[in-house]
């Protein structure tokens, strides 16, 4: 999701904050230190586009999507012009929600934008209320130079991520699945996740931001109290999923936090995201990676980095929801 855009606003120069942050996700990654340095050792930094589709019906607004079977795919490389990918352990049925160390977990997946947004302009232009102002309906996303686009990404993780935890028994719900025909909208998507009373929600997005600028980030709800968004109750509960997530993903893939925002911490609060502001449940989004630096978007278009990628949310959940 590139920072220019009607979620977003351009980031702003922060002077260093290292400290309880920097410490707090050091705390959480005993384990990824190892990763972090093959990161650093492999190179430097740079980088990307929009838009591509897949046509269906509009679902109930409101409603999140039914988990269904998914058709096998290679964990390799997908960077072929198709529907996503989904990985291949979900070729079969996913698990029941039935047993499991996550029963009776509900967790929302938000795969960021729509394959087809791009075909609805005047849909998605469309202002909604986010409670400290009015933002765009949604946006089309970003893509990588050679046209991988974000919403396929987001999807492709969304699957995978789904595979593995209702494989540890947790009901999993998506906001969108590619089978509607635009959105749905920022607002709606906060929406799906509340009425799921979801115990973690999570959405999935990659930036699109300048060459050279690498990296992960997660995004954590700011301290919001206007109109419909109240933000307050979920504050501490989003950051703790957050660094769980940050912690895990650095884990998982080797991945450095974002060397362009957060100041080394992977950790980003933000007040102008529609998603974040409505949402009445631990909440937040990880920018997984920036599609418009060539090295960040090999790693995006890898279909086994992004079984890593879903692994490390995944993993990051379970720690949150484990306490």
């Amino acid at each position: 999701m590139s920072y220019v855009g009607p979620d977003f606003e351009p980031p702003q120069p922060r002077r260093s904050r290292r400290g309880p942050l920097t410490v707090a996700l050091a705390a959480l990654v005993p384990g990824a230190l190892a990763g972090w340095l093959v990161w650093q050792a492999v190179g430097d930094h740079e980088g990307g586009g929009s838009g591509r589709t897949v046509s269906a019906s509009s679902p109930t607004p409101g409603s999140a999507t039914p988990s269904r079977p998914r058709p096998s795919a290679s964990a390799t490389d997908d960077t072929k012009p198709g529907t996503p990918s989904a990985p291949a352990s979900s070729s079969s049925a996913p698990a029941a929600s039935g047993s499991g160390s996550l029963k009776g977990k509900v967790i929302v997946i938000d795969p960021g934008h729509n394959p087809n947004n791009f075909q609805h302009a005047s849909e998605i232009n469309r202002k909604v209320n986010i409670g400290t102002n009015w933002k765009e309906c949604d946006t089309t996303g970003t893509s990588t130079n050679a046209g991988y686009t974000e919403a396929r990404f987001t999807l492709d993780v969304a699957h995978r991520m789904q595979a593995i935890l209702e494989k540890q028994g947790a009901t999993v719900k998506l906001t969108q699945d590619g089978d509607r025909s635009f959105g749905p909208c920022i607002d709606e998507r906060a929406r799906v996740g509340n009425a799921a009373h979801a115990d973690a929600v999570v959405s999935i997005h990659a930036d699109g931001s300048a060459a050279g600028n690498r990296g992960f980030h997660v995004i954590l709800p700011a301290s919001v109290h206007a109109g419909a968004a109240d933000t307050r109750p979920i504050v501490a509960a989003s950051r703790d999923l957050g660094e769980h997530i940050a912690g895990l993903f650095v884990r998982e893939t080797g991945s450095a936090p974002s060397n362009y925002v957060g100041d080394g911490t992977g950790l980003v609060v933000r007040k102008d995201l529609g998603g974040l502001n409505l949402s009445t449940v631990p909440k937040v989004f990880i920018e997984c990676g920036n599609m418009r630096d060539t090295k960040d978007a090999a790693l995006l278009t890898s279909g086994a980095w992004r079984e890593k990628a879903a692994r490390g949310i995944s993993e990051g959940i379970v720690g949150f929801l484990h306490g």
